[in-house]
């Protein structure tokens, strides 16, 4: 496995940084934390052929792994809860020190490929620019067009996920 230069771990973290708070999220504030998670994904896109959550065990098979690409499925959730996801690149704009420093449970199941995704989610829409999600709460920042999370509507159904 080739290693990466600063620059390229550099250059790719603004690039994720830019992208992150584009649509409303926010990168762990320690930069040096930061700057190795970056490197971790560089090289599992190497490795694997796509991002893969770099504190995760890979099966090798995108399909099987498509969860525990970066960014997660279990993002959202980990932030609403704990104020960072699973591997603290994420974090929500009010986590504490504590928050961003302490242990999270792991939402993955043990063998993903047995388990059933189905889920029923309330739907969220955005007014402003249509932008649609499936969630238990709307985005605290439109990922499309920037409106604050209290402008989402609800619909009155819900999805079933699977």
């Amino acid at each position: 496995m080739r290693e990466f230069t600063t620059e390229e771990i550099r250059q790719s973290y603004e690039l994720l940084k830019a992208k992150t708070e584009k649509s409303g999220y926010l990168l762990n504030p320690d930069e040096e934390f930061t700057l190795g998670i970056v490197e971790s994904l560089l090289t599992n896109n190497e490795r694997y052929g796509y991002p893969l959550c770099p504190c995760r065990l890979s099966s090798g098979s995108r399909e099987a792994d498509l969860d525990i690409i970066c960014p997660c499925d279990y993002r959202d959730l980990d932030l609403a809860e704990y104020g960072r996801c699973y591997c603290a690149l994420y974090v929500s704009k009010d986590a504490t020190p504590e928050q961003l420093n302490g242990s999270i449970p792991e939402r993955r199941p043990k063998n993903p490929a047995q388990e059933s995704k189905a889920v029923t989610m309330p739907m969220w829409r955005c007014p402003v620019c249509g932008y649609l999600c499936a969630r238990q709460n709307p985005p605290e920042v439109c990922p499309i067009c920037g409106a604050s999370g209290d402008r989402f509507e609800r619909f009155n159904s819900v999805i079933k996920l699977e």
